[in-house]
C-alpha cells in the first residue's frame, strides 16, 4: 500500500511542482479534507490558514493546478504534487510564488522519453514510434541520420519554423534510438555533465 499523509499533528505542507518544467510553483498546507478533495477532483485544494477554510487554487483567478502525480515523503509529513498550471501560480501574476519564470520546459524531454518507452511494444499499425522499433536499430539509426541532414539543410535557410520542426524531428528520433539501444537520456546528461566539469 502506498504511503498516506499523517495528519495526526495537524496541517501537512504540500509542495506543488510543474510536471513539465519540474519548477517548484508554490508551497501550501493541507488537512485531510483538502487532501481528499484534491485527489477526488484532481485539482489542488489547500487549507487556507488565513481564511480558515478549504481553498482550491484558482477558485478566483481560474489559474487552477491540475493534479498529475502525488507522492508522500518517507516520514509521511510532506506531500509533493506534480501539476499542470492553467496560468500564473502566484497571486502577484508571477509564474511561481518564488518569482521565477516557468518557461524552461526542457525537462519535458524526460516525459517524452517515457512515452516513447511505453510505445516500444505497442502495435506498429497504431503507433509510428512502435513501427520504428519493429524495423530495428539500423532503420532507427538511419532515420536519425536523415533527420540530421534535413536539420543541416534547414540551418542554411531563413525559415526558423522549418528549422525548429527539423530540430524536433531529430531530437525525437534520437530519443527513440537511445531507447532502442537501452540507454537512458539521463546517461547522456551525465556524459555532458562530466565533460562540462573538465
Amino acid at each position: 500500500m502506498s504511503l498516506q499523509p499523517d495528519f495526526s499533528k495537524g496541517l501537512v505542507p504540500a509542495i506543488i511542482q510543474d510536471v513539465n518544467t519540474l519548477k517548484v510553483l508554490m508551497l501550501g498546507y493541507m488537512n485531510e479534507e483538502a487532501y481528499t478533495k484534491t485527489l477526488a477532483e484532481n485539482r489542488v485544494t489547500f487549507f487556507s490558514r488565513s481564511k480558515n477554510r478549504l481553498w482550491t487554487k484558482g477558485e478566483t483567478s481560474e489559474n487552477y493546478l491540475d493534479v498529475v502525480n502525488v507522492a508522500i515523503d518517507c516520514d509521511q509529513d510532506t506531500i509533493l504534487i506534480q501539476a499542470k498550471p492553467a496560468g500564473p501560480t502566484c497571486h502577484t501574476g508571477s509564474d511561481t510564488c518564488f518569482n521565477e519564470s516557468n518557461a524552461d520546459n526542457a525537462a519535458w524531454l524526460d516525459h517524452l522519453k517515457h512515452i516513447i518507452r511505453s510505445r516500444k511494444n505497442a502495435s506498429a499499425d497504431t503507433s509510428y514510434t512502435a513501427s520504428l522499433f519493429q524495423k530495428g536499430t539500423h532503420k532507427v539509426a538511419q532515420k536519425v541520420g536523415e533527420e540530421a541532414v534535413e536539420l543541416v539543410i534547414e540551418a542554411m535557410m531563413d525559415n526558423d519554423e522549418l528549422f525548429k520542426g527539423e530540430a524536433a524531428d531529430l531530437i525525437f528520433h534520437l530519443l527513440v534510438l537511445l531507447e532502442d539501444r537501452g540507454i537512458g537520456l539521463e546517461e547522456i546528461v551525465k556524459t555532458l555533465q562530466a565533460r562540462h566539469q573538465k
